[in-house]
């Protein structure tokens, strides 16, 4: 399984981001997925989770600004950052939740104020 998370970039404090996760592999079917980032200088954090029965859960931080999106017929996962503050700014990854696949790349966040 290979995951390729895409859709980064600058944006200003208050903007908007939409990130994608591609997943290929059946097993991303049945799993729950998630997004973490890791900004710079710091580990990775987990920021929010979606099962396959489409419960949603959020890091304290990013609660009420972001949301967590899936289709699985396609073997996607996004990320819609709304409110952005530099603090968001990060390589931003997605995964299962616990991570058990492979890292891919990230995309990058960089929030300006």
């Amino acid at each position: 399984v290979q995951l390729q998370a895409f859709g980064g970039g600058l944006v200003q404090a208050g903007g908007y981001l939409r990130l994608s996760c591609a997943a290929s592999g059946s097993p991303f079917v049945f799993a729950t997925m998630a997004w973490y980032r890791q900004a710079p200088g710091k580990g990775r954090e987990w920021v929010a989770t979606m099962t396959r029965n489409s419960r949603t859960r959020y890091a304290d931080s990013v609660k009420g600004r972001f949301t967590i999106s899936r289709n699985i017929a396609e073997n996607m996962v996004y990320l819609e950052l709304a409110s952005v503050e530099p603090k968001d700014t990060a390589v931003y990854y997605c995964n299962t939740n616990p991570p058990t696949l492979q890292w891919g790349q990230g995309t990058m966040v960089t929030v300006s104020s």
